[in-house]
């Protein structure tokens, strides 16, 4: 018996035996056998179910926990980083920009093959499955520990969710929020978004995210062109983007033409491809890899230029800019382009000797080419190399335009119907004073006296005459004849910004002082060539933003800047230049031209600027210190003597301009001229004795003599001084200008030598060769007063300008 008590029940004690207690029936309950053993380490089917259940239970509350607490996070940064993309007229490429070589494009502008061959290598069941496929983790899984090597279950939403919204790091909590989010896209977005999505951001190697990118890095073709083969071979890439590179690694050709197979064998066995298609396709080799951003040569100029100018016009901010993401269609024309690159190598790069030649290194150009009838610049250099030489000489403003600002005070004459000082409406064949260093006249802001080039007098010479051999002497009177301040007005009219730097009203304004740039140039040029009517330049053709929305542009809008007959006129004057004058080299483009020469202080920048009916072009070889950055004279350059715009610009422009308009037909100019410009009076006339004063035209003929120095300067400054400001004072207004000969004959130089226009705007307050100097040169006395001795009476302390032309 039990030493243990046993507890009383109500009726009487328990039995000891638990197998001897009874049923309510009265019949006694079948004792559980114990486990024992082994046994007791198999759960029971209750612990089994009851763990399952509780599992469940678990599971489900950590999927819905999961669900709930993770959203779909904004793209990561790497992922809406893209590319802008430049591109010529004709849609070829120009140019990318940006740290991420990348440029979305909607699902529509990659081709079916591309897409079906993106699916047979990474995801074939894609439009039929979930955005998880446990069963393709489970074989991921097996095959990685089975050694067949490391492989990823992850669906194509999967790995686009990692892509676009995580990172890449391989951790349990980026694969946990990899899961949710999948399941939460595939229920907000469609399949074909998310196809888009990926083929947008998927890494192929050689700097390329998006198919797009990666259709022109290995093949220089845009997605919507791939074909089966090419696109099987990007394809292939994005399993093993740089061990797949056949150019960069040719030894691991055997296993990316293995994958490029495994994928064609794909499509077929999908339906995407027929066999026989399949069997005739051979593998595609990528091209080399450029190693360039694809900003080197003249694309970074390109590129500034267009960035800036879409700043600039409003149509894009720099923030949009920077984010990326635009295709941007041009105004360039690849021909043209290449054409104005080869003839500034041609003509200059390739005669330069920077290693003997220290003022070589100074060289830089700088070009711009506009259609005139719609203000498209269809060519542009900007230097040697982006790479090499940042600063764009087609845009910068910095350099003096010199004497191819003249046109434009001629123009403004017309326009305006200016006259001379004595009254003379100023016309092609109007005569003009051309002695170096002539005072000019009527300009009350203080004594002016520019040089002509090489120190040279001129005597009278008509505006054709003067523009043709770019005389400094007669285009700074003119400005003060027509007003210094409407010539900027017709500057700015032209093309030619407000701000531009030391565009100012005064007579100087007539020699270039001014530094606007090259592009601005060529489209006051182009203003001159549509026959006076001007509209803005533009660069760009369409804008569109991840491959569909198109960005607005601003309308073109133009007006009549000058009159036809101002333009016209202006044309007939610049064709002597090209025909007669400094501009010779330019006939070398065989067609109907007109343009000018111009040369800066000192001769550091030489221009042309120059036109056909279809085309304006303007070109400038500047000199810049490459260290210092400082502006550098150009004498020696290339071997010449001195760099002027007659020389390598105009032989530029010649060989651009015939290159440019290769095949079109030769147009000949439509001008429609002032009255009386179509016939060329002499260029000159021919000098009189001083001692019988003046002749038709106000003594124009004194003003040769005087400005030739002859002895007859004597004569002309003591009696015409003299009397000439006693009598002329009086008479000199009653007079028609001198325009009768016989006053002029019998007078000598004391009489209607004074009494011409010289006579009445000379300032009868001051001395000697002031007098009539200060006229339109149109008395003998006055002319003599033109030459250095002449024009030094007076005490005045004229300023001059060392300007070559």
């Amino acid at each position: 018996m039990s030493d243990q008590p046993q507890q009383p029940t109500p009726e009487g004690w328990a039995p000891t035996d638990p197998q001897a207690a009874e049923e309510p029936d009265g019949k006694k309950k079948a004792k559980r056998p114990r486990r024992t053993g082994w046994r007791r380490l198999i759960p029971t089917w209750r612990m089994v179910l009851g763990t399952l259940v509780l599992g469940l239970v678990t599971l489900a509350g950590l999927f819905f926990l999961g669900y709930s607490m993770v959203k779909i996070p904004p793209a990561n940064a790497l992922a809406t980083k893209q590319t802008n993309v430049y591109l010529y007229a004709d849609g070829s490429q120009l140019a990318r920009d940006g740290e991420v070589n990348r440029e979305n494009v909607s699902l529509s502008q990659v081709s079916k093959d591309a897409q079906h061959a993106v699916l047979a290598a990474e995801d074939r069941d894609f439009y039929t499955e979930s955005a998880i496929d446990p069963k393709a983790m489970l074989r991921a899984g097996w095959n990685t520990a089975t050694g067949k090597g490391k492989q990823s279950g992850s669906t194509i939403t999967q790995q686009y969710v990692k892509n676009y919204y995580l990172a890449q790091e391989q951790t349990v909590t980026r694969k946990v929020k990899e899961f949710f989010i999948s399941i939460k896209l595939d229920r907000t977005q469609s399949k074909d978004r998310i196809l888009e999505g990926y083929l947008n951001t998927s890494y192929f190697g050689r700097n390329a995210y998006g198919i797009q990118a990666a259709a022109q890095a290995y093949y220089g073709m845009d997605a919507v062109d791939l074909d089966p083969a090419h696109a099987a071979y990007l394809a292939a890439l994005v399993n093993a983007p740089s061990e797949y590179d056949v150019v960069a690694h040719p030894g691991n050709k055997p296993a990316a033409e293995a994958r490029w197979n495994y994928v064609l064998d794909g499509m077929v066995k999908k339906g995407w491809l027929t066999q026989s298609a399949r069997t005739g396709l051979k593998f595609p080799m990528p091209r080399e890899q450029t190693i360039s951003t694809g900003l080197s040569g003249q694309r970074g100029y390109i590129k500034d230029a267009v960035e800036d100018y879409i700043i600039a016009n409003k149509i894009l901010t720099k923030d949009q800019l920077e984010a990326g993401g635009y295709r941007i269609t041009t105004t360039l024309d690849k021909n043209k382009q290449n054409a104005f690159v080869k003839a500034v190598d041609d003509q200059v790069m390739k005669k330069l000797d920077k290693k003997n030649n220290k003022v070589d290194n100074y060289v830089r150009a700088g070009g711009a080419s506009v259609d005139p009838k719609t203000g498209r610049v269809v060519a542009m250099y900007g230097g040697i190399d982006y790479v090499k030489q940042y600063t764009n000489g087609a845009t910068r403003g910095d350099f003096q335009v010199g004497s191819i600002f003249k046109p434009i005070v001629f123009a403004a004459a017309v326009q305006n119907d200016s006259e001379t000082q004595d009254g003379r409406l100023i016309t092609p064949n109007t005569y003009y004073d051309g002695t170096n260093k002539r005072p000019v006249v009527g300009w009350s802001g203080g004594a002016y006296a520019p040089e002509n080039e090489d120190q040279s007098s001129y005597g009278e010479i008509t505006v054709r005459a003067a523009t043709d051999k770019s005389v400094n002497s007669v285009y700074a009177q003119m400005a003060v004849d027509v007003g210094s301040d409407k010539v900027k007005q017709t500057a700015i009219d032209l093309g030619i910004p407000s701000d531009t730097p030391d565009l100012t009203a005064s007579p100087s304004i007539a020699l270039g002082v001014n530094t606007a740039s090259v592009l601005d140039m060529a489209e006051a040029y182009a203003t001159l060539a549509n026959h006076g009517r001007h509209g803005a330049y533009t660069m760009i053709d369409k804008i569109t933003k991840d491959g569909e929305s198109t960005v607005e542009l601003p309308k073109q809008r133009t007006k009549q800047a000058v009159s036809r007959e101002a333009a016209d006129t202006t044309t007939s004057v610049l064709q002597s230049v090209v025909e007669n004058g400094t501009a010779t080299a330019a006939q070398g483009a065989d067609r109907p031209a007109a343009g000018k020469t111009g040369t800066a202080e000192d001769d550091k920048a030489a221009w042309f600027a120059g036109y056909t009916p279809e085309l304006a072009t303007v070109v400038s070889v500047m000199g810049q210190d490459p260290v210092t950055a400082q502006h550098k004279p150009l004498y020696g350059a290339m071997g010449l003597e001195r760099v002027n715009g007659g020389g390598p610009p105009a032989e530029i422009w010649a060989q651009y301009t015939k290159a440019a308009l290769k095949g079109k037909p030769v147009a000949d100019f439509d001008l429609e001229l002032q009255d009386g410009a179509e016939v060329q009076a002499p260029s000159s006339q021919a000098p009189t004795d001083p001692t019988t004063g003046g002749q038709d035209g106000g003594g124009t003929t004194g003003d040769t003599s005087g400005g030739q120095e002859t002895p007859g300067q004597t004569a002309g400054q003591t009696a015409g001084q003299s009397q000439g400001q006693t009598q002329g004072q009086d008479n000199g207004g009653t007079t028609t200008g001198g325009d009768t000969t016989t006053g002029g004959a019998t007078g000598g130089t004391t009489t209607d030598g004074g009494t011409t226009d010289g006579g009445t705007t000379g300032d009868p307050s001051t001395s000697g060769g002031t007098t009539d100097g200060g006229t339109s040169g149109d008395t003998t006395g006055g002319t003599t007063g033109d030459t250095p001795s002449g024009g030094a009476t007076g005490g005045q302390n004229l300023l001059t300008t060392s300007r070559r032309e």
